[in-house]
């Protein structure tokens, strides 16, 4: 016999043998399979979500909304001047000029109207206007239909010396309600200086701050 042919069937019976090992070891590894989960085992929770954001308070029962009342518009006001309330005091007349609200809200007035004497409601001014008296000021409020005053004191035209009040007869007030730019007008009669007065004799008229209700005669300014 050759001596190749021992060395030829050595070789095939380790190649068995190692064929052998891998097969053992396949069997093996496929009989170890993972058991299922036990079935008391509890399922895992869901991830846990954000809460919903909480809805706004409910408004307390007893608070009340904060509201401006609008101050008192020209074309919601009319004038007029109540001759029969006046009173007279060192050679001077004083009269209120009544305010009515004719619109269906609330609005305020607050401080000194401007008044000026004017020959008609589309003429022209008569004299200075009305300087302003002290009195401090306080907030009116007037309902639907609410009426407030201005008193204004009318210095008489007598007083003065012809040539630098230059008199005439006047018919009508021109009215600025406090904080407004457009005028309203109401009739009143009386001898006004048609002249500016030096400014050292200030005006002709004056007027008080608006206070609540109609002028009474008597009423402090």
């Amino acid at each position: 016999m050759s001596p190749s042919v021992p060395r030829r069937q050595g070789r095939a019976l380790g190649i068995a043998a190692l064929l052998g090992t891998a097969l053992l070891a396949t069997a093996c590894s496929s009989s170890s399979t993972t058991s299922p989960p036990s079935p008391s085992a509890s399922p895992r929770a869901p991830a846990a979500t954000s809460a919903p954001a909480s809805s706004p308070p409910a408004p307390s029962p007893t608070a009340t909304p904060s509201t401006a009342v609008a101050s008192c518009a020209s074309s919601g006001l009319t004038a007029k001047v109540d001759t029969s309330q006046g009173g007279a005091a060192a050679g001077s007349v004083y009269v209120p000029i009544n305010f009515t609200n004719t619109t269906g809200s609330a609005c305020t007035l607050f401080g000194y109207p401007g008044v000026s004497f004017v020959t008609s409601p589309s003429g022209s001014q008569l004299g200075r206007p009305a300087d302003r008296n002290p009195p401090t000021a306080t907030l009116v409020t007037l309902a639907p239909g609410g009426v407030a005053h201005a008193t204004i004191r009318v210095a008489q035209a007598a007083n003065y010396s012809a040539s630098q009040c230059v008199p005439v007869t006047a018919h009508w007030l021109k009215i600025y309600p406090p904080n407004q730019f457009t005028a309203i007008y109401a009739r009143y009669t009386t001898q006004a200086c048609s002249a500016r007065l030096p400014h050292a004799q200030g005006s002709q008229l004056s007027v008080y701050v608006v206070k609540p209700g109609p002028g009474k005669a008597g009423q402090t300014p």
